[in-house]
């Protein structure tokens, strides 16, 4: 067990002689060892085992402005203005593209390795085969300055956003076929053409950048984006196939694992070029979204065998489903467990694998309660409890912008998982981190993020490095901008930016490259986190308040 996380202890621990602090120091435990970490390496490949990065993590959408060919701006675009309505909306998020050289001197003056963020394919192709030059032209200046200072850059090249003509919004049935303006989305008549034109982007990218960038990012999350954008219909562009799962969906994933395939050969042919020297011209990976899902029921944890095999099939479906695919070229069509088609055309196309973890959440199997009949499981989520949420082990875990619990310990579970499911494959903390108005909380869980996959590194996982989400506030997609996952805070009314707590903890850590005692006492361990003003402790994590 690690000592809980004390500022009055880290007090006393750098002024040992301090009036008051010697009853402490004669019961105290022993003070934590600080933990160093190794310089970054290759991404992939054998030379970069044992390596370590730090960085910090973007989407182009959430933070850039002036992106009115996205289709995230046709859906929250108010409907007096032409647009659909949907949510908050993105506008010029948090001028992102506008002020990119000021935040590329935020990064480097935090003093971090990397830089992961992705460009906006609507902004380079706003029109299917039209290429905008000065949009290249911005992401190729962005991309020299950021070399230039000596942070290497993990591009993403699909982070939940479209040009309109992929999948319009305002026509989803899509009832004249697939068009130059309206290729349907995935799962349609018009998927082959999208796959061949995702790919096609990505040898774009890979020729025009391949000299400046080595690591690459081809999808985000896939199952959290398809479910959200083809199951939910909460993102664009807004299919609905949550009834019927298996024959609906299935067939969507199918296309995106396809895509994601295609890209990663894409990318491969036209990067040849080793940009930082490390050995590897090309790393090309994905980053999954992956939970601590635990069993449950009747809101307390469970050992039912229905509910354990349940907690096991979701993990399943969000965790190895889609990397299975792209390990193996194989695919399960019904989520059994069992892959019962080959595919060799998408085998070992992922060089690397991140994880991007945020919180743990129960999951029942309870038969009064199944809302996925095709996992015959409930999980538990903001909006709804039946009986799957758990109370956390202490309510300052609780997130209540996001409504959930921010368990840290439970990422070391899930690199875990995927150590023994995927020997070789080098993983990556692609993201990690926490809605707050507090700086004190941000820093927490910096600290204890980093002490879980020091640990796990420990334990032999090849975890070779970490993003932290996010480098500014930003929109949070169909939550709007009221959740603030930034290092620095933005002032929407000027767009200025100010560090936080947690800035200036990641910037002293990623500068040497060191996690120290003091800063292990003060902000590590798994004790109680800082409060966060202002909201009625909710023990389930469930409550969300409006934006």
């Amino acid at each position: 067990m690690r000592p809980a996380g004390s500022t009055a202890a880290a007090a006393c621990f750098a002024v040992l002689t301090s009036a008051g602090c010697g009853d402490r120091l004669l019961t105290a435990p022993t003070p934590p060892a600080p933990i160093e970490f190794p310089a970054i390496g290759a991404l992939a490949g054998a030379t970069g085992q044992g390596s370590f990065r730090f960085g910090v993590a973007t989407a182009a959408t959430q933070i850039e402005d002036r992106n009115a060919s996205t289709d995230w701006e046709l859906w929250t675009r108010p409907v007096a203005s032409g647009g659909l309505g949907k949510g908050t909306y993105v506008g010029d998020a948090v001028r992102g593209y506008t002020l990119a050289p000021g935040d590329v001197q935020l990064v480097h003056e935090l003093g971090v390795d990397s830089y992961r963020f992705s460009i906006e394919w609507a902004r380079i192709e706003p029109v299917r085969d039209q290429i905008d030059e000065t949009a290249i032209a911005h992401y190729r200046e962005e991309l020299v300055a950021l070399t230039a200072m000596g942070i290497r850059p993990l591009v993403t090249l699909h982070h939940f956003s479209n040009p309109v003509w992929v999948a319009d919004p305002r026509a989803i049935a899509c009832p004249d076929g697939p068009s130059d303006t309206n290729l349907c989305g995935l799962g349609s008549a018009g998927a082959p053409q999208i796959i061949d034109e995702m790919a096609e982007h990505a040898r774009l990218m890979a020729t025009r950048f391949g000299d400046l960038v080595d690591e690459w990012g081809t999808v985000n999350e896939p199952i959290n984006y398809l479910l959200a954008a083809y199951g939910t219909a909460t993102f664009p562009p807004g299919k609905l196939t949550f009834d019927d799962l298996p024959g609906k969906f299935i067939p969507i994933v199918r296309d995106y694992v396809a895509a994601h395939a295609a890209m990663y050969r894409a990318i491969h042919e036209a990067d040849t070029i080793d940009a930082d020297g490390d050995g590897v011209a090309a790393a090309v990976g994905l980053s999954v979204s992956v939970a601590d899902w635990e069993p449950a029921r009747g809101n307390l944890p469970s050992t039912n065998p229905e509910d354990l095999a349940g907690r096991d099939r979701v993990v399943y479906a969000f965790h190895y489903l889609f990397v299975d695919a792209v390990v193996h070229g194989t695919f399960d069509t019904n989520f059994d467990g069992v892959a019962d088609e080959q595919h060799p055309e998408w085998a070992s196309t992922v060089d690397w694998l991140g994880l991007q973890y945020y919180f743990r959440a129960g999951v029942t199997s309870e038969q009064d309660h199944v809302i996925l009949p095709a996992l015959n499981v409930t999980p538990c989520f903001a909006i709804f409890d039946l009986g799957a949420c758990l109370p956390a082990p202490d309510p300052s875990y609780c997130v209540p912008r996001m409504g959930y619990e921010g368990w840290i310990d439970g990422l070391g579970t899930v690199i875990d998982g995927f150590t023994a499911r995927y020997p070789g494959l080098p993983l990556v903390v692609s993201e990690a981190g926490i809605a707050t108005e507090v700086g004190a909380r941000r820093a927490q869980n910096i600290v204890r993020v980093l002490e879980v996959i020091a640990a796990a590194r420990e334990r032999g996982a090849d975890v070779r490095g970490y993003y932290h989400w996010s480098l500014t506030d930003n929109f949070e997609w169909a939550e709007g901008f009221g959740p603030h996952f930034g290092l620095y805070h933005v002032d929407y009314a000027t767009y200025a930016r100010t560090p936080t707590e947690g800035a200036t903890v990641l910037g002293a850590i990623a500068s040497s490259h060191t996690l120290s005692t003091e800063q292990r006492i003060a902000y590590g361990g798994t004790g109680p986190m800082a409060p966060e003003p202002g909201f009625e402790l909710d023990p389930y994590c469930t409550k969300v308040p409006a934006n």
